[in-house]
Formats: structure tokens, sequence, C-alpha cells
């Protein structure tokens, strides 16, 4: 089964440090938005990176359905309010854990 990383953009490098309260709010409905994902043990890995110099989301998906996924992704509540983007990629090589 292909394996699908998605790494949130943020609207600014120390987004995860300094969320507003409306901020957080729609990060609060982005997570429990891939619950369906989570709960399937589709979602291999999800949640924030933090790095020395920013941070973004990170998620793994384990499915086939790539379109799916995608129009999902539309849906999500960062998407819809224009709060942050996905940049999907596919992984070419690899193990992911057996489910």
């Amino acid at each position: 089964m292909p394996a699908f990383v998605l790494r949130l953009i943020a609207p600014r490098p120390n987004f995860a440090e300094t969320m507003t309260d409306a901020e957080r709010e729609i990060m609060n409905r982005h997570a429990a938005h891939w619950r369906p994902y989570l709960e399937r043990g589709d979602l291999v890995v999800f949640g924030p990176v933090l790095t020395g110099e920013d941070s973004y989301g990170l998620a793994v998906v384990d499915t086939d359905d790539e379109q799916t996924l995608r129009e999902f992704a539309a849906q999500d509540p960062v998407v819809t309010t224009e709060t942050a983007a996905f940049e999907f990629g596919r992984m070419a090589a690899g193990h992911v854990r057996a489910r």
C-alpha cells in the first residue's frame, strides 16, 4: 500500500509557538478532521515538527486511494480557512509499519 506524506505549510515560521486563540481553534478542528484516518489506522504519524528555524505539520498516510485523500485534505479546516496549505508527496520507496 502506498504511503503519502503531507507537509502542512504554516503561515509563519514560528506558527506552532505563536498561534492566536482563533488559529488554535482552527488547529483543533484540523486535528479532529483527521480522526477518521487515525481511527482506521491509515494515519501513520500526524503532528507538528519543530526545527531550529521553523515549524510545520507532518502527516504520513497509508492508503491506496490518493484521490480521496486529496479531496479529504482539501476539506481540512486549515485549508478552507486559508490558515495553511498542504504539500503532497508519495513515498517512492521505504517501509511502512505493518497494520
